[in-house]
């Protein structure tokens, strides 16, 4: 009886010691979506977060792989996709609204400080004047807005009734220069690089020089309610890149520059509400958001 209990306690006390061998052993398989267009580029900064929090926790959790869906997809099928009992993509990420947190698990954690929640305009070069008029949300009425089909977003400007046009984003630029709409709001973070990508095929465009729209805009990952791990594993990953400075590392790599040479403190803020923004936001955590002024 002795030497049964001995073996059943020696077996035990190896599998104990064996438990954290095989969870590092386990590669944990992240999938994020691939975006909308091909070579992407508009999501670099996030997906280096992704994967920088994933190695930030290699340690506790073990080894990982960080990779692109094999198709392109909008964001709509992305978000279909994920929600599925058996899904491929396991992460994506998104501007928050009540309707997606409550779809899908999150971690309250603005990926871009706020920062995509303060818009500049792409417009075609006749129409500054026009938008050297505009002052406030009520001037705002004066023009249309370009949008991607179910933006997030496109619910805060009809809100104020600003007349929106939805098109697919890649269609958007060749709208605004065949002036189907006035202007088209960029994230900060945006709006260089595309204007880069699209000023030959359309030499009208141009940056509007000065109006700054803000309303907050959150953007974060969202998981499957059933990859509870994964979640916490990334959610584990942000708070130490918040602590050792990784995270404000990447966000001023990706978006100092911008924020620089668009003079965001010297344009007009015209701020709009989010009546749409989940009441759980942390939007009083300053320690989570960019501010302009700050």
């Amino acid at each position: 009886m002795n030497l049964l209990r001995l073996i059943l306690r020696t077996s035990l006390l190896i599998y104990l010691i064996l438990i954290p061998v095989i969870a590092k052993a386990t590669v944990t398989k992240v999938i994020y979506s691939a975006g909308e267009v091909q070579n992407e580029t508009r999501f670099s900064d996030v997906i280096e977060i992704l994967c920088t929090a994933l190695e930030k926790t290699r340690s506790r959790y073990g080894n990982y792989e960080c990779i692109a869906d094999t198709q392109i997809m909008p964001k709509k099928r992305v978000l279909q996709e994920l929600e599925k009992s058996e899904h491929n993509i396991n992460v994506t990420w998104n501007p928050t609204s009540a309707e997606l947190e409550q779809r899908f698990s999150t971690i309250r954690f603005p990926l871009r400080k706020g920062l995509l929640g303060y818009r500049v305009l792409l417009i075609n070069k006749e129409n500054q004047e026009k938008f050297n008029q505009i002052k406030t949300p009520e001037d705002l009425k004066k023009v249309s807005l370009g949008q991607g089909v179910d933006w997030n977003d496109n619910t805060i400007y009809e809100n104020y009734g600003i007349r929106v046009i939805q098109g697919k984003y890649a269609q958007l630029f060749k709208m605004l220069t065949a002036n189907r709409f006035d202007g088209f709001p960029r994230g900060v973070g945006e709006i260089l690089n595309e204007y880069e990508k699209n000023k030959d095929r359309n030499p009208e465009l141009t940056i509007e020089k000065n109006l700054l729209i803000y309303y907050p805009f959150p953007y974060y990952f969202f998981f499957n309610k059933q990859d509870t791990a994964l979640r916490d594993r990334i959610e584990a990953g942000l708070r130490i890149m918040q602590k050792d400075g990784s995270f404000d590392a990447i966000f001023n790599k990706y978006h100092q520059d911008a924020i620089n040479k668009l003079n965001l403190k010297g344009r007009n803020v015209i701020r709009l509400n989010n009546p749409f923004l989940p009441k759980d936001t942390p939007i009083n955590d300053m320690k989570l958001w960019y501010v302009p002024t700050r």
